[in-house]
C-alpha cells in the first residue's frame, strides 16, 4: 500500500470518528523531517514559539489539538542519531536518541510552517535550545504518530491544564465548533502569562493565577475543575493535561463523580515535579 493510499484511509477514519459519538486515537503515517527555524516569538511571558519551515515541512499531518512531535537533539558527543522510516512507521535506534515531546500548536498548509510553543523553565533541554536557537538552524522532527480525534457531538467540553498544556488548549478552542459549550481552566503564574484565545462564546475560560507558588503544587487547580456542574443528561468530554500529581484528583472526579467512559475523557501527565523527561507511558 502506498503512502498516498494510506493517507486517504486515515483521513476517512478521522472523518468517521469526528462524525461519531466517541473519541478515538487515529494514527497517521510517521516521518522524520529536517526542518529549519524560521523565527521565534514570545507568546505572553511564559511561552516561546519556534516556527519551523523548509522543504521538510511540506505535507505535514495535523488533525488534532493534542498531537505531538518529538524534537531530536544531538548526543553529548555531538552525534545525531535518527530513527529510520520503515513504510508508515519508524524504527528507533537503541538506546533511544535524545528527544523531547511537544504539542503541535499550528500547522499552516499554505506556508508549510509548524509552530511549537515551549513553556519556559530553568534547566530544560528543549526550553534552553528554544531560547538560544537562531533562524536558519536545522532541527529534526519525528511525527506526529497520530492524534486523538474528538467528535463535535458532545453537549459540553471541559478543558484544563497548566502552562505546558496551554498550546493544546489554545488549539482546542480554535478548532471546536463556534457553537460549542463548556469550560476551560488554565493555571499560570500571573496575568502576564495569559494569552489571547479564540474560544467559542459558549466556552467559559477561567485563568487561575498561582502567584509565588511553584508550578505543579497546590490544590487550587483541582478544586476549580472539580467544582464544575455538568447539567443532567448532557454528554461531556473532558481533556486535561499538566503536572502528573495535580491531575490525580481530576482523574478521581472524572471516574467517581462524572463516571465517564474511557472514550469520553483524556487526562495526561505532561510532566512531573522532580523528574526530567517524564513520560507518563513509562509509569
Amino acid at each position: 500500500m502506498t503512502r498516498q493510499d494510506h493517507r486517504h484511509r486515515h483521513l476517512e477514519r478521522i472523518a468517521e470518528v469526528r462524525a461519531g459519538r466517541h473519541a478515538e486515537k487515529v494514527g497517521y503515517p510517521i516521518r522524520v523531517r529536517e526542518t529549519e527555524v524560521v523565527r521565534t516569538l514570545m507568546v505572553g511571558t511564559g511561552l516561546l514559539r519556534v516556527t519551523l519551515g523548509g522543504a521538510g515541512t511540506e505535507g505535514f499531518e495535523a488533525h488534532a489539538p493534542d498531537e505531538h512531535v518529538k524534537l531530536l537533539f544531538p548526543e553529548p558527543d555531538g552525534t545525531l542519531r535518527l530513527p529510520e522510516e520503515d513504510g508508515l512507521m519508524l524504527n528507533w535506534p537503541r538506546p533511544a536518541p535524545t528527544s523531547r515531546e511537544y504539542t503541535v500548536r499550528r500547522y499552516d498548509p499554505f506556508t508549510a510552517e509548524i509552530d511549537v510553543d515551549f513553556a519556559l523553565h530553568d534547566g530544560g533541554l528543549a526550553a534552553d535550545w528554544a531560547c538560544a536557537v537562531e533562524p536558519g538552524a536545522l532541527v529534526h522532527v519525528a511525527g506526529p504518530p497520530g492524534g486523538l480525534i474528538v467528535p463535535h457531538s458532545y453537549d459540553r467540553y471541559l478543558l484544563a491544564g497548566d502552562l505546558t498544556a496551554l498550546p493544546a488548549i489554545a488549539r482546542w478552542l480554535e478548532e471546536l465548533p463556534r457553537s460549542a459549550r463548556g469550560w476551560a481552566f488554565i493555571e499560570v503564574a500571573d496575568a502576564a502569562e495569559e494569552i489571547e484565545l479564540s474560544a467559542p462564546e459558549g466556552i467559559e475560560v477561567t485563568w487561575l493565577h498561582r502567584g509565588d507558588r511553584p508550578a505543579g503544587t497546590g490544590d487550587a487547580f483541582a478544586q476549580a475543575v472539580t467544582a464544575v456542574t455538568v447539567p443532567e443528561n448532557e454528554r461531556v468530554y473532558v481533556w486535561a493535561a499538566g503536572e502528573a500529581g495535580q491531575l490525580k484528583p481530576v482523574r478521581r472526579w472524572v471516574r467517581d463523580a462524572l463516571r465517564l467512559d474511557k472514550a469520553d475523557h483524556d487526562i495526561t501527565g505532561y510532566w512531573k515535579r522532580g523528574t526530567a523527561d517524564f513520560d507518563e507511558d513509562d509509569h
